[in-house]
């Protein structure tokens, strides 16, 4: 989907211009790809607009940011804070939220100690990922391997990571598939390009644990408080490869996937083709709640307040 300009982007503590968000070409990050960020999607219940999981979000960011060893000036609750002020001056919602820090521009070499961490929020208008409908997408097994423990840390949501992602994604749609699923160093489904994995075997919902090369996926954790919740038993433990075939039921989630089932996998059918009924429960839950049409009864929702409740975005 297109990139959809707005009018403002927080920038360390201050609304700029977007036109103004602009960087040296000489920032550590262009160079040795020292970012760590996050993808949020604000909702529109009848409440008015809502972020999803805005504090384990940020939280992740703040996490992700200390395992890079990067100071940042903001607490949790201020970039929070920074992203209800962001939306309400922009204007647009439903949105995706695009939190960053970054090293800038200071130092030549690899090492970024003298290189100031930059703070940005961006929003925009976005919608569906991967697909258009509901039918399900047609996926393959990455033959990327997902990035190894102990190499890039797998925890954290750094742009670096997603060098990686890159390969299996454009992998994927060159030999005519929506989406690619990369294996971890000992051959176990780890996750595809920008999303977690469920897969469903009689009547079981199984994810492959973080220890496989795992980002700890807030739509993933969210799922699986769902399902526990609505009492499908959950497994969390190593998935081989051919699991993938004789599943009932396959899906993605992620921040921009949301729940996204899979119709089949390196041109085998997952079940019979259409969407499973696990699948379908855990989809309507999650979005009876985003949607405001069931309570919050996990208080996922942070209300962003607003003269109008009238959507604006797409």
């Amino acid at each position: 989907m297109a990139l959809q300009k707005t009018e403002k982007i927080w920038h360390n503590g201050k609304l700029i211009r977007w036109e103004d968000a602009n960087i040296h070409v000489m920032s550590h990050v262009v160079h040795y790809g020292s970012s760590v960020f996050e993808g949020i999607r604000c909702y529109t219940p009848s409440s008015g607009p809502a972020i999803f999981r805005a504090e384990e979000h940020i939280q992740r960011l703040l996490d992700s940011a200390k395992i890079y060893r990067m100071d940042v000036a903001f607490t949790r609750d201020e970039l929070i804070a920074a992203m209800v002020e962001l939306i309400k001056a922009n204007g647009v919602w439903p949105c995706y939220l695009r939190p960053i820090l970054f090293r800038g521009y200071g130092d030549a070499g690899v090492s970024p100690n003298n290189c100031p961490v930059e703070a940005y929020i961006v929003n925009y208008p976005w919608g569906k990922y991967l697909t258009q409908d509901d039918s399900g997408v047609d996926v393959c097994v990455s033959s990327w391997t997902r990035i190894a423990p102990n190499t890039l840390p797998a925890l954290a949501k750094s742009g670096a990571n997603y060098m990686n992602s890159q390969l299996i994604r454009m992998e994927a749609m060159a030999n005519g598939y929506v989406e690619g699923i990369a294996l971890d160093t000992h051959g176990y489904v780890s996750e595809g390009s920008g999303e977690n994995i469920f897969l469903v075997r009689n009547g079981q919902l199984q994810t492959a644990p973080l220890g496989n090369s795992v980002l700890p996926g807030i739509t993933r954790d969210s799922v699986l408080k769902l399902a526990r919740d609505v009492g499908i038993p959950v497994v969390e433990a190593g998935i081989p490869r051919e699991m993938l075939y004789i599943a009932d039921e396959v899906f993605f989630t992620g921040t921009a996937a949301e729940i996204t089932p899979i119709r089949s996998v390196d041109r085998i059918s997952v079940g019979d083709g259409s969407v499973g009924p696990i699948t379908r429960k855990l989809q309507r839950e999650f979005f009876a709640i985003v949607r405001g049409e069931k309570p919050d009864r996990f208080k996922w929702l942070t209300q962003v307040p607003v003269s109008s409740k009238q959507p604006v975005g797409v």
